[in-house]
């Protein structure tokens, strides 16, 4: 029977961004319902082998004439994060012209768009470029991530001024706390602090200096527990102030930070049947509520385990997203890996879009790949010679 997919542009921006307070979540103004046909033959997995090439080729599939890549098939959304997801995607295999197509969509969008905004990306438009909306600082710091894997890998400096915009933009959301401004919302009102930006963007500016040494004390100030050691968020609602990726990113981005957060993250594991397969899948869910395993997040946690030498976990992780694979239902040679295995709720309590867990998403299927070519995007700009009394992770912290 035929079906719609539902996009809430304004709630929506879990699909492609899931490391924001809860606070940001709650505070969105009315969205913008938009529906977009998708097939009447729902996707199913049953007998796709796990293959990166069918997944890369599914994410290059997902690329339009304008450079710009969608999110996930039949939704007519585009996104920043996901973006420069299929941008450091490209630059890991070896495809510049792939990554310079996004960036110099960017890069020609500084005059009418980011300047226009006194500064920032939208961090929302459809696949024509338009409808842009919302300004979210923890993307736009990803976007220059991107921006440096591109002139590490070219060795060039093609994008030296969209790098220098951002990275000054960036620079200029920092309050007298060391935190960063979240950005603005569609209807003016501001974002908060989200812990997750502000360790994005102090991995994606590069080097170190006082603008990194406030972030860090903005982090162990307010955004440190003590008694658990980790990373949380800033919410009024007790249930939702661990999230996964503070974990599986606090533990990649932060010199030296203590690799027992990742025995800590089985406080989000949990195992799921697949709405496409129906196979028992485990993996981490994005909060405590555990009623998901949010794949991009379960692909995270593979590169972590990664990064701390653990590779039989690494390798337990990776088998159970390969037996999360979908088939495009609009390139039937290829494939990717939805959001989650299976409907349920996102960071807090609001459900996730319709189709979540059936039709493959950019997000999920660049980090698998990630994990695949062993390709760490926070590697770049992760050795910044932290002077030891910044390292709040190593000492008794304040909160």
């Amino acid at each position: 029977m035929k079906t719609k997919n539902t996009i809430l542009w304004a709630l929506s921006f879990t699909l492609v961004s899931c490391m924001e307070d809860v606070t940001t979540i709650y505070e969105q103004p009315e969205p913008e319902i938009l529906l977009v046909e998708i097939p009447k033959e729902e996707p199913k997995a049953n007998d796709v082998p796990p293959s990166p090439e069918m997944v890369y080729e599914w994410l290059g599939h997902m690329q339009g004439s304008n450079g710009l890549v969608e999110s996930a098939e039949y939704t007519d959304f585009v996104s920043l994060y996901d973006n420069a997801l299929a941008a450091l995607t490209f630059i890991a295999e070896g495809d510049l012209l792939g990554a310079e197509r996004i960036l110099d969509y960017f890069d020609n969008k500084l005059e009418t768009e980011f300047y226009a905004n006194s500064g920032g990306f939208f961090q929302f438009r459809d696949t024509s470029g338009e409808q842009g909306s919302r300004i979210w600082m923890g993307d736009n710091a990803w976007l220059l991530l991107a921006v440096n894997h591109y002139h590490d890998k070219s060795q060039s400096n093609r994008y030296e001024n969209l790098a220098y915009e951002l990275e000054s933009w960036l620079r200029s959301l920092q309050e007298e706390d060391g935190g960063l401004k979240g950005g603005i919302n569609e209807d003016g009102t501001l974002i908060p602090k989200v812990t997750e930006g502000n360790i994005t963007a102090f991995n994606a500016v590069p080097g170190f200096d006082d603008f990194h040494r406030k972030i860090l004390m903005f982090l162990g100030e307010q955004r440190w527990d003590v008694n658990d050691k980790v990373l949380i968020t800033d919410t009024q609602n007790p249930a939702y102030n661990h999230a996964l990726d503070l974990y599986s990113l606090g533990y990649m981005i932060l010199e030296d930070f203590p690799e027992e957060v990742l025995t800590k993250a089985n406080r989000f594991y949990n195992s799921q049947n697949s709405t496409s397969n129906e196979k028992l899948i485990s993996g981490y869910c994005f909060d405590d509520d555990k009623d998901v395993v949010w794949l991009e997040g379960t692909a995270q946690m593979a590169m972590a385990f990664k990064k701390a030498d653990q590779e039989g976990n690494a390798q337990n992780v990776l088998l159970n997203l390969e037996e999360a694979f979908i088939p495009s239902t609009s390139n039937s040679s290829t494939a990717g890996l939805p959001y989650t295995t299976n409907f349920g709720t996102n960071f807090g309590a609001n459900e996730l879009w319709d189709h979540t867990d059936i039709t493959p998403t950019i997000s999920s299927s660049a980090w698998y790949l990630f994990v695949k070519n062993e390709f760490n995007p926070f590697d770049l700009g992760r050795d910044k010679d932290i002077p030891e009394e910044s390292k709040f992770w190593t000492n008794s912290g304040i909160n």
